[in-house]
C-alpha cells in the first residue's frame, strides 16, 4: 500500500501540468506554412485533455529509481504523442468511426479523413524526435528508450493488439484471449512507459525490464477497469476483477524494493484496483 501521507490527486495534477506545458513546447507550432493544417491538428489531437496516465507511469518509474521528473519528460511526451496518434487512427471510419472525443469533434471530423491519417503518422514520427533529438535523452539512454518504445508501439505491441482486437471483436469469451489483447493494445505503451522511466533515470537493462513488467501489469489492470466502466466483456467480469487484484499484487511486489521512492507507483496501482472494484459496484464516478 502507498504511504498514507502520499496525495495521489495532487501528484497527478502537478505532473500533468508539467507534461502539458512540455507538450505545448515540443509540438510543432501552427503557422501560415501549415499545409492541411497538420500542425494545428497535431496540437488539437494532443492538447485537448486526457488523464496523461502513460506519462504519469514514466515519471513515477523514473522517480522510483531516484531520477527527477524533468529527466522523464522526453519519453513521457513521446509516449503520449504515440497514444494520441493511436486514438486519431482508432477514431477513423475504417476503425471505430467515432465522431466525438472528450466532447469535441474527432480529428477526422474536424480536419478530414486524409489529414487525420497524416496527423497520426506525424505524431508517431515526431514522438521519436522529441525522445532522441535536441533536448531529448542523451546517447545510450535515447537508443535504449527508442528500442523499447518502437517494440511496444508496433506489431509486437499496440498495433498488433489493435489487429487482434479487430479479429476477435467486442464479445470475447476467453480470459486468455482478452488478456492477450489487453497486454498488447493497452499494456504495450504502459510497459514502454515503465521501461523508459527507468532508462531516463539511468537504470541498467535488468531494472528497466522490472519497471517494464510493472507497466505491463498496470496496463492490463487499467484496461480491465475500463471494461467494467464501459460495461464491456460482461461474461468475464468476475475473472477480470480477480485478475486486477493479482496484477496489482504483482505491481506492488515489483515496486517494493524501491521503498518510499515508489510511493507514486504504489498509489497508482491502488488507484487502478479501486477504480475497477468501484465501477463493478456501480459507481461510475470511479473514473
Amino acid at each position: 500500500m502507498p504511504s498514507s501521507n502520499f496525495d495521489l490527486l495532487t501528484y497527478l495534477e502537478e505532473k500533468r501540468a508539467l507534461v502539458d506545458e512540455t507538450l505545448g513546447r515540443v509540438l510543432p507550432e501552427a503557422a501560415s506554412d501549415d499545409p492541411g493544417k497538420l500542425k494545428d491538428a497535431m496540437r488539437y489531437a494532443v492538447l485537448q485533455g486526457g488523464k496523461r496516465m502513460r506519462p504519469m507511469v514514466t515519471i513515477a518509474a523514473c522517480e522510483a529509481l531516484g531520477g527527477a521528473a524533468a529527466e522523464a519528460l522526453p519519453p513521457a511526451c513521446a509516449v503520449e504523442m504515440i497514444h494520441a496518434y493511436s486514438l486519431v487512427h482508432d477514431d477513423l471510419p475504417a476503425m471505430d468511426n467515432d465522431l466525438e472525443r472528450r466532447g469535441l469533434p474527432t480529428v477526422h471530423v474536424k480536419y478530414g479523413q486524409a489529414n487525420a491519417i497524416l496527423v497520426g503518422d506525424a505524431l508517431l514520427t515526431h514522438a521519436f524526435t522529441v525522445l532522441a533529438g535536441e533536448g531529448g535523452l542523451p546517447g545510450a539512454r535515447a537508443a535504449a528508450a527508442i528500442a523499447r518504445l518502437a517494440k511496444h508501439a508496433g506489431i509486437f505491441g499496440m498495433v498488433g493488439g489493435q489487429a487482434l482486437d479487430l479479429v476477435h471483436g467486442q464479445d470475447i469469451r476467453e480470459l486468455e484471449i482478452l488478456e492477450r489483447v489487453h497486454a498488447l493494445k493497452t499494456g504495450g505503451l504502459y510497459a514502454a512507459s515503465g521501461a523508459m522511466g527507468a532508462i531516463a533515470a539511468g537504470a541498467d537493462p535488468a531494472t528497466a525490464d522490472r519497471l517494464e513488467r510493472w507497466g505491463l501489469c498496470f496496463g492490463i489492470a487499467f484496461q480491465h477497469a475500463d471494461d467494467v466502466l464501459d460495461d464491456d466483456q460482461l461474461a468475464l467480469r468476475p475473472k477480470a476483477l480477480a485478475r486486477v487484484d493479482a496484477l496489482v499484487r504483482e505491481c506492488d511486489e515489483l515496486a517494493a524494493s524501491y521503498g518510499e521512492r515508489s510511493a507514486a507507483l504504489r498509489a497508482l496501482s491502488a488507484w487502478v484496483q479501486g477504480r475497477a472494484h468501484s465501477a463493478a459496484r456501480g459507481d461510475k464516478a470511479a473514473d
